[in-house]
């Protein structure tokens, strides 16, 4: 195995297992849980969720694998804040939302072969990955942003 391959294995190998464990997580809370503010005057689980599937479903776009699946998530997850938007979908839908997003994900990430994730990102001009080449698609990877969603909703277990 090439080093780029060892590296690409790695990385996805890692994106995984943060898939997985948000998976667990999101298991062990309950509906009625995910309702709840994470902290006093803090977002609420369904609001981490719902951010979770549309910057999930905004990578996308931004990986160049195709259109959003949900680009109605965008509105209530991304551009305004919690408790902001009066009729957000269900957390039954948003969970098997995630589910099918991740789904895809992992059929697109599969099928990308190795020197593609070098390739740039949709948000990087070729002019300035020219002079940037990290701005590829793998570094998307690994800024590994369900981490971050999943250290939040962990906080409600403790509320």
């Amino acid at each position: 195995m090439k080093n780029t391959d060892l590296v690409v294995k790695m990385i996805l190998d890692r994106w995984d297992a943060s898939i997985k464990n948000c998976d667990e997580l999101l298991g062990s809370l309950s509906d009625e849980t995910l309702l709840q503010e994470i902290a006093l005057g803090k977002n609420r689980g369904i609001y981490l969720l719902g951010h979770l599937v549309a910057v999930h479903d905004d990578m996308l776009r931004l990986l160049d694998m195709g259109e959003k699946l949900y680009p109605e998530l965008y509105e209530p997850f991304i551009k305004a804040p919690d408790k902001t938007i009066p009729q957000l979908p269900s957390v039954a839908t948003l969970r098997d939302f995630w589910k099918a997003q991740c789904e895809v994900l992992n059929q697109k990430f599969n099928a990308l072969a190795v020197e593609d994730w070098f390739e740039k990102h949709t948000a990087v001009t070729a002019e300035d990955f020219a002079n940037e080449p990290h701005r590829n698609k793998l570094n998307i990877i690994i800024t590994m942003y369900a981490v971050g969603g999943k250290a939040k909703l962990k906080a409600i277990r403790k509320s």
